[in-house]
C-alpha cells in the first residue's frame, strides 16, 4: 500500500473539517443577513433589492478571503490537494467573488434609487459625494481594482501580458479587498449595530492577514536564515535552457521530494521583487536542489546570466506529483517539452521498472541525454499538426508503445494543453482517472 493510500483516512477527514469551517462561516454569514433584516422586513422592490444586495456584498467579502487563502501556500492545505488544484479554486472562486461584488454593487445602487425615487445617475452622485455612506469612495476603488485582477487572469488577456506585469496587477488585488473593508462594518445593517457580528467580521479580517503574513513573509524569511540558499551553478543544458544548482545548510529538512515544487526568487537586480514556480530536476539529496529552466520570458531568459554566490529565497516544497502518488508496483512517466525537469526526478526515486516517453518536436529538444541514457526512455519526435504526427501518444500508440500500460500509474507532465490532452488519451486508452497524475506547467 502507497503512502497516500494509507493516509487517506485522515486525508478525508481533513478535507471534511476544512468544508466544515468554510460552509460554517458562509451560514453564519446568512444569519447575520437574516438577523440583520434579511426578507422579514421587504415591503416593496427597494427593499429587496438593497437585501439582496447585502447578501451579495456580504458573501463576496467573504469569498475575497477564502481567495485570498487559497494562494497563501499555508503548507496543509496544500499537501492536502495540491497547489496546482488550489490554483483552479482560485481562478473559480475569483470569477464566483467577483460576480457577487458587482452584483452587490448593481442591487444596492438600484435599490437605493427606488427607495430615495432618485435616477440612478443622482443615486451614484449621492452615495460617492454626499458623505451619508462611509467609505463608498475606497470601495469604488476597491472594486475597480478588483475587476482588474479578473481581466488580467482570462486566458487570451494573460498571454499577451508580460508575466511581471500580470504579478503585479494581481498584487493590486490585496488593496482591492482592504479598501472594501473601510465601507463594511460602517454601513452594513448587519453589522453597524450589532458589535458581536461586527467582532466576528473583524476576526475573519484579522485571521486571514495573520496567515498570510505568517506564510508568505515570515515562514519564507525565516527559511531564508535557517538554510541559506545560494547559486552555485549554472550550466547549459540546451538551446534556451540551463540547471541552476542551488546549496545550502540542512537542506534534509525541507522535506522536499522529487517531482515537487518551489518558488524561487533570486535575489540579485532585476529578479529580486518576483518569483517564479520551477520543479526539481534531480531528486533532492540534502545538500543542494537543482532546477531546470527554459527561456519563456523575460524573467527566464535573464536567468542563464545569473552568476554563483547569488543569494536564493525558495517557498515551498510544493506539489503531490511524487512517487507518493502511485499505487501500483509499476509506472509510466510522460513527459512534454521542459515538463521533463520533474520527471527526471522522479526517475531517481521510482522504484518498479519506471518507463519514460519524452514527446518532443524534434530530437535536437532532448534534454538529459546522458542522464535519461540510465533509464528505459523513449523519445517520441514529430509535431502533432502534421499528419505524421497526429496519431502520436493515441490511445493506439500508447498501448503499442506500452502493453502493459493497465499495470502502471501513469505520470503526465508538461504544459497544460499538452498534458490536459495525453492524460485525456492515457484515460481513453482504458486507465482509471485515479492511476493518472498530472503536472500542468503554467505560470
Amino acid at each position: 500500500m502507497s503512502a497516500e493510500a494509507a493516509n487517506k483516512p485522515s486525508r478525508v477527514a481533513i478535507q471534511l473539517a476544512l468544508w466544515l469551517v468554510v460552509t460554517g462561516n458562509a451560514a453564519a454569514i446568512v444569519w447575520l443577513w437574516l438577523h440583520g433584516g434579511g426578507v422579514g422586513k421587504v415591503h416593496t422592490t427597494g427593499d429587496l433589492l438593497t437585501s439582496l444586495g447585502r447578501i451579495t456584498g456580504l458573501l463576496g467579502a467573504y469569498l475575497a478571503l477564502i481567495q485570498v487563502l487559497l494562494l497563501a501556500r499555508l503548507p496543509s492545505l496544500e499537501r492536502l490537494v495540491g497547489l496546482d488544484r488550489l490554483s483552479i479554486w482560485h481562478r473559480w472562486n475569483g470569477h464566483a467573488t467577483l460576480d457577487l461584488i458587482l452584483a452587490h454593487v448593481v442591487l444596492i445602487v438600484w435599490g437605493y434609487a427606488l427607495m430615495d425615487r432618485l435616477p440612478l445617475g443622482k443615486e451614484i452622485s449621492t452615495m460617492l459625494g454626499g458623505g451619508i455612506y462611509p467609505g463608498m469612495i475606497t470601495a469604488t476603488v476597491g472594486t475597480g481594482l478588483l475587476v482588474a485582477v479578473v481581466a488580467s487572469s482570462v486566458v487570451i488577456a494573460k498571454r499577451r501580458l508580460r508575466y511581471e506585469t500580470w504579478y503585479l496587477v494581481h498584487l493590486s488585488a490585496y488593496a482591492g479587498i482592504a479598501l472594501g473593508w473601510f465601507h463594511q462594518i460602517p454601513t452594513g445593517n448587519e453589522l453597524v449595530l450589532d458589535r458581536v457580528a461586527a467582532d466576528y467580521w473583524r476576526a475573519l479580517y484579522v485571521a486571514t492577514i495573520v496567515l498570510l503574513v505568517g506564510f508568505r513573509l515570515l515562514l519564507p524569511l525565516a527559511n531564508a536564515l535557517r538554510f541559506r540558499l545560494r547559486v552555485t551553478e549554472v550550466v547549459p543544458e540546451g538551446p534556451g535552457v540551463v540547471s541552476i544548482r542551488i546549496a545550502g545548510r540542512r537542506l534534509d529538512r525541507l522535506g522536499a521530494r522529487a517531482g515537487q515544487f518551489f518558488l524561487w526568487r533570486f535575489l540579485s537586480p532585476g529578479r529580486w521583487w518576483t518569483a517564479h514556480p520551477f520543479s526539481l530536476s534531480a531528486a533532492p539529496d540534502g545538500r543542494s536542489l537543482r532546477i531546470t529552466v527554459k527561456a519563456l520570458g523575460d524573467h527566464t531568459a535573464r536567468l542563464a546570466a545569473i552568476r554563483p554566490g547569488t543569494r536564493v529565497l525558495a517557498e515551498g516544497p510544493f506539489g503531490v506529483f511524487t512517487a507518493a502518488a502511485g499505487r501500483r508496483e509499476k509506472s509510466l512517466l510522460i513527459a512534454g517539452g521542459i515538463g521533463i525537469t520533474p520527471i527526471r526526478a522522479l526517475l531517481d526515486e521510482l522504484r518498479g521498472d519506471p518507463v519514460v516517453l519524452y514527446r518532443v518536436l524534434a530530437e535536437e529538444d532532448v534534454l538529459f541525454r546522458d542522464e535519461l541514457a540510465r533509464h528505459p526512455v523513449r523519445i517520441v519526435a514529430g509535431d502533432h499538426a502534421t499528419p505524421e504526427g497526429a496519431r502520436l501518444l493515441s490511445p493506439d500508440h500508447l498501448r503499442e508503445l506500452v502493453p502493459d500500460l493497465d499495470d502502471r500509474d501513469v505520470f503526465v507532465c508538461g504544459p497544460p494543453a499538452m498534458a490536459q490532452a495525453i492524460a485525456r488519451n492515457v484515460r481513453s486508452a482504458g486507465v482509471p482517472r485515479r492511476h493518472v497524475h498530472t503536472e500542468r506547467f503554467a505560470l
